[in-house]
């Protein structure tokens, strides 16, 4: 339904949002016109939301105790078969993590500011200060979508076409390729850069979309 109201064919698509982008040379800054690199303000409706999270701070601190609490006790109660399943589990999560870091992907690109990625990211809040993206994945590439100042409430309704990346230009990739239960999902350039999205939720429409495509080369 958003797709349509946008006027997009999409295959899938997913709120993602980007890590905080570093600082670029001043040289790179200057030659984009120092652009926006930080998302718009709170609105006073999200300040107050924001003052509510405070103040409710210690009540999720200790259910995040209690959760992990509950977490440990079930270990210890747990058979043979289920240690060795919470086991393969950590093993996983460990192998994704140390993958992750090894190639990059903890960063929020590739770190090459004059590549694809670096200067894409260079106008992104430039063209939304919204802190978030609809990625929306098309038979003809890669369309996003936002409102085009930042909101608390009511994104869908406000949102509208904010870039578009034709395929010859670039393309989504799961890096891990479904192996691992993950929210990433890179943006990858022609030059072979790249940009770093985090879906909502892991396991995502684009995740799904993703694995039934062919691999990309290397």
């Amino acid at each position: 339904m958003i797709a349509d109201r946008l006027g997009v064919h999409a295959e899938a698509c997913e709120w993602c949002t980007i890590d905080k982008v570093p600082q670029p040379p001043t040289d790179v800054l200057e030659s984009a016109g120092n652009p926006r690199l930080r998302p718009g303000r709170l609105r006073p409706l999200g300040m107050v939301g924001a003052a509510l999270a405070v103040l409710f701070t210690p009540l999720v601190l200790l259910l995040t105790l209690l959760s992990n609490a509950e977490e440990a006790l079930k270990r210890a109660l747990a058979t043979k078969e289920e240690r060795e399943r919470l086991r393969a589990k950590d093993e996983d999560d460990n192998r994704r993590d140390t993958i992750t870091a090894e190639r990059g992907f903890d960063q929020v690109f590739d770190g090459n500011w004059h590549g694809g990625a670096g200067q894409f990211l260079l106008r992104w809040y430039s063209h939304s200060t919204h802190h978030q993206r609809l990625i929306l994945a098309t038979e003809d590439g890669i369309v996003l979508a936002a409102p085009p100042q930042r909101v608390t409430t009511g994104r869908e309704k406000r949102m509208q076409i904010v870039a578009r990346l034709p395929a010859a230009e670039a393309m989504l990739i799961d890096p891990f390729n479904g192996e691992f239960d993950t929210r990433m999902v890179l943006i990858r350039f022609r030059d072979g850069s790249w940009l770093r999205l985090d879906t909502e939720e892991p396991r995502s429409s684009l995740h799904a979309y993703l694995l039934r495509q062919p691999l990309p080369d290397n």
